[in-house]
């Protein structure tokens, strides 16, 4: 199956941009969420180099925030880059869970693979194997109460798309843990 980055920008204008006023935009090395300013009238989901996943992982965090935080630069989170040590990795998987299960979802949608990232290979790595059940168990969790608002959204655009059975189920979830692997490799049944 073709995965091509220009499908998603044209899905997600699609998809939310009469609405939120919000684009998704290829940049270049670091993503970034920025709010419409005097600079610029929409806000804009920057992902890096037209990677698929960079632009899953930027809009599942967009369809967790709230509309306050979507009125901040990033969210308003902070971000440290590779290279954290134990405490701030544990700080960051903690706001990572979410955004991570609602990009596995986007990725069963379009039927491609996914992996969990700790985003953190020159630092502290932790528990990745608790990480990974934790996103694991985050999907369950949504799968039996619902994905956020814009989140389903985008996951029935994705699935329309690449002709996808829905609605998403748990067995389209299955992961298996490789104790020599950072990533959770996951496959879309």
């Amino acid at each position: 199956m073709q995965h091509h980055y220009q499908d998603l920008i044209a899905l997600f204008e699609q998809v939310f941009f009469q609405q939120y006023n919000t684009r998704l935009v290829k940049g270049g090395d670091e993503p970034l969420y920025a709010p419409a300013d005097e600079n610029c009238v929409n806000h804009q989901i920057i992902f890096a180099h037209g990677y698929y996943a960079s632009a899953f992982h930027e809009i599942a965090h967009w369809c967790h925030a709230g509309e306050k935080r979507r009125l901040l630069e990033d969210f308003g989170y902070w971000y440290i880059p590779d290279g954290r040590n134990e405490k701030q990795q544990n700080k960051f998987e903690q706001v990572e869970v979410i955004p991570q299960a609602i990009e596995w979802a986007f990725n069963v949608a379009a039927q491609k693979k996914f992996h969990t990232s700790a985003d953190n290979l020159n630092g502290y790595l932790g528990d990745t194997n608790g990480f990974k059940a934790k996103v694991h168990q985050q999907v369950l969790t949504f799968i039996e109460q619902g994905f956020p608002p814009r989140a389903q959204q985008f996951i029935q655009a994705l699935a329309t798309l690449y002709q996808t059975d829905m609605p998403l189920n748990i067995e389209q979830f299955a992961y298996k843990i490789d104790n020599n692997d950072k990533e959770l490799a996951c496959e879309a049944f």
